[in-house]
């Protein structure tokens, strides 16, 4: 389909490619809920929180700096506080876990929206690829610390992308997570984010039983800062696009959509252990729907976290 014609096709949430975070929030009171994001203090996560903060949401925003979070805060204006959680830093990730913790409020949406993208070169931190560190293993502290802090209703929206198609064979190279054994940029990041959605998976099943939901999305393609690393907005024809469509990045408003759709929309609500594009269900790669690679990764991410204690 033509990208100008999946701008206007609407999906069965009646939402589209096109649908900016506004809409899809549009008409919603999120007046006495308390949500997380991460990453907030530009691209994504900035938009996310004010659109959430717009609707009567006391949002709680998280960056690498409390300087940085508290300038986001002052920006989106309403109910915002912001804390520190540098993800590649497990003490600063269990000092976000306290503070948010201490606020005493149920948290009735984590957002997982923060991460990198496609370093260039191997990184490392205490031995794991950066990117799968700070991507999965961060985010994997931060959320299972604040599990019990989730609503009766609560709902966790890990950030993947169409990238996790990228992921090396068999999803998760267990024997290679600190890249040392071959490492390239965008296969590493790959692997980044089918383990967002691996965890997202084996999230909802644990939350079987319950009302608590768990999904994972992809955003689009936007230039932001994510971006950084690479000095040019993220490859297209890399992610599946093509370069025809390159022109058509997505806005910032619009690749927050699906994030806060599925954070704050009704329609959302009872939905749970989905991958999410252009804030309507699709279908992810098919080790990503893997309930025994999901389950080992949960094993093994908790034996990485219990070794950096």
């Amino acid at each position: 389909m033509p990208l100008y014609a999946l701008l206007k096709s609407k999906g069965p949430t009646g939402f589209s490619y096109g649908s900016t975070a506004a809409d899809v929030t549009a008409g919603a009171s999120l007046a006495g809920k308390t949500i997380l994001v991460t990453g907030c203090n530009s691209g994504l996560g900035l938009e996310t929180m004010r659109v959430l903060a717009t609707r009567g949401a006391h949002v709680v925003g998280a960056a690498r700096t409390k300087e940085k979070a508290d300038a986001a805060a002052a920006i989106v204006g309403g109910k915002a506080t912001g804390v520190a959680c540098e993800l590649s830093d497990p003490a600063s990730v269990r000092g976000c876990v306290a503070a948010v913790r201490a606020m005493g409020a149920p948290l009735d949406a984590i957002i997982a929206n923060a991460g990198i993208m496609a370093l260039p070169k191997l990184n490392q931190a205490f031995g794991y690829e950066l990117q799968f560190f700070t991507n999965h293993i961060g985010h994997f502290i931060l959320v299972t610390g604040l599990l019990d802090r989730l609503a009766d209703k609560g709902r966790v929206v890990m950030l993947s992308s169409a990238a996790h198609m990228m992921a090396p064979k068999g999803g998760i190279q267990f024997d290679n997570l600190s890249g040392e054994h071959g490492y390239k940029g965008w296969t590493a990041y790959g692997q980044s984010k089918i383990a967002n959605l691996l965890f997202a998976k084996e999230l909802a099943r644990r939350f079987a039983g319950t009302e608590k939901t768990a999904n994972a999305v992809h955003p689009g393609v936007i230039n932001t800062n994510l971006g950084r690393y690479l000095g040019i907005p993220a490859p297209i024809a890399a992610l599946g696009y093509g370069i025809a469509n390159a022109l058509f990045l997505k806005t910032i408003p619009q690749g927050a959509a699906t994030q806060c759709y599925v954070a704050a929309n009704p329609g959302a609500a009872a939905i749970s252990g989905q991958y999410w594009a252009d804030s309507n269900i699709k279908v992810p790669r098919y080790d990503a729907e893997d309930p025994a690679l999901a389950a080992r990764l949960w094993e093994v991410s908790e034996r990485i976290v219990a070794g950096l204690e």
